[in-house]
């Protein structure tokens, strides 16, 4: 599949690029090139292949959702401005 100079300059606009016309011409190429690699790729015959989702398995491992932290509703509470029993008192935002 070719790819025409004018495609590479739409494709920029639509980008908000501003390409000279050399570096037109070198993507025009380079894309072709590229585009011309797929093609070939699509040409093999895979019929007897698996599809491989990963090469590898995860490695981030996994923990347990537990807390960890232990209840501390008073060290919560000593940096609030003007603290009401045990919640926070906030400006009334509804009317």
């Amino acid at each position: 599949m070719a790819i025409t100079r004018e495609q590479v300059h739409r494709v920029a606009a639509l980008a908000r690029l501003r390409l000279s016309t050399t570096e037109e011409e070198r993507l025009t190429a380079d894309l072709g090139h590229i585009l011309d690699s797929f093609e070939r790729l699509q040409a093999l015959d895979t019929t007897g292949i698996t599809p491989v989702r990963a090469l590898a398995e995860p490695t981030t491992p996994l923990r347990d959702d537990v807390v960890t932290n232990p209840e501390a509703p008073d060290d919560l509470l000593a940096n609030t401005p003007v603290p009401e029993g045990r919640y926070f008192r906030v400006p009334k935002i509804l009317e």
